[in-house]
């Protein structure tokens, strides 16, 4: 109350509101900023996670820029150097060759891959992802999403089908964001609105990122459970044998052979005890970062950069082309600068001076 009616006070004396952004963007066209730090500002109040803040601090303290620059350079260098053989020919400056040219794009293109690679991991670490968890009814579904909820947000009972409808929860697990789905159990409708739930469920199981399907350790695999199997055979999928701490004898396998090969790893778990829930955590993160975990600060977590570097990378391609068709360095340079604009729209432009000071640097000209 005290900081409104100050702010009251101070509009009534003259003084403006700020508008969205009014900082930000006037830091970005004093230059104090570029483009990346501008959107990590943005990332960085919007975080879910503390692992989310941690990498939009990065990006704000220009770790993506800091990635970027030295490939942009490579490319201006490459550029100027074209430039240099065309428009000063008459003052010894010798034309580069084929097998030069292409040895710098490929300088240029390597890392700009290896930087778009990243986004496969960053995009998740920024948007997080859909986890939806099913099974038959009474295998204990809604027992494992309370348990990685760590409360009783759904509502448990030993009568089969309690769940009809979805319930939704978002966890952090490894710092990103997961929406975990609780779905009705799956089998032959008893009626109406468990119908509903169940094709809801399936809607579930294809809309989601990740699909846990639950079996029950404790009893024979059923016709409902080959069928799930099946279904989410082709999908990102943990199997999870839950009531483990009922199983009298070692879980049946999967009767489908390719059942058997796609689940040669199962998780364990007992929703009533606790046991191997810090181990579905654990494969459930694994299946999320898999082996993409990029090794350095800087990666894509933006949708536009991921764009732009496609952009960048097809112009590229391009201009490996026009080297090996031996394209005059005239339109070779028009692919060339395509590269080099996407670069520009995520960092900040490449001006005429920063190639022309390059050459006047680099070469005797005129002398």
């Amino acid at each position: 109350m005290v900081l409104r009616h100050i702010v009251e006070l101070c509009v009534a004396a003259g003084a403006r509101l700020a508008e969205p952004g009014e900082f930000t963007m006037r830091a970005f066209l004093n230059g104090r900023i570029d483009l990346t730090q501008a959107e990590a500002v943005r990332d960085l109040i919007e975080s879910q996670t503390l692992y989310q803040a941690k990498v939009a601090a990065q990006q704000l303290d220009g770790a993506l820029s800091r990635r970027l620059q030295p490939i942009k350079q490579k490319l201006v260098e490459l550029i100027a150097l074209l430039e240099a053989g065309i428009d000063f020919a008459d003052d010894d400056v010798s034309v580069l060759p084929n097998t030069k040219i292409l040895e710098h794009i490929a300088a240029v293109r390597s890392p700009l891959e290896e930087l778009n690679a990243s986004f496969a991991y960053g995009k998740i670490v920024h948007e997080g992802l859909t986890l939806a968890i099913v099974g038959r009814p009474n295998v204990g579904k809604s027992s494992l999403f309370n348990r990685l909820v760590e409360r009783e947000r759904a509502i448990v009972t030993a009568t089969p089908g309690t769940t009809r409808d979805l319930v939704t929860e978002t966890v952090a697990i490894g710092g990103i964001p997961v929406q975990l789905v609780d779905t009705a159990g799956i089998r032959q409708a008893l009626d109406e609105a468990e119908s509903i739930g169940i094709r809801k469920s399936m809607e579930a199981l294809a809309d989601a990122d990740l699909v846990l399907v639950v079996l029950d350790a404790s009893a024979e695999q059923t016709k409902e459970d080959d069928e799930l199997l099946a279904q989410a055979e082709n999908r990102a999928a943990i199997l999870v044998e839950n009531k483990s701490d009922l199983a009298t004898s070692r879980p049946k396998t999967p009767t489908s052979p390719n059942n058997r090969e796609k689940w040669g790893t199962r998780v364990f778990t007992s929703a009533l005890t606790g046991e191997g829930i810090d181990l579905l955590r654990a494969e459930i993160l694994r299946h999320v970062s898999g082996s993409a975990v990029p090794g350095e600060a800087g990666f894509l977590t933006n949708v536009r950069h991921h764009g732009l570097i496609n952009d960048s990378l097809a112009a590229l391609g391009a201009a490996g082309l026009a080297v090996a068709n031996k394209v005059p360095h005239e339109m070779l340079l028009l692919d060339l600068y395509n590269a080099l604009r996407p670069l520009d729209a995520i960092t900040g432009a490449t001006t005429t001076d920063d190639i022309l000071n390059l050459i006047f640097s680099t070469f005797c000209i005129g002398k």
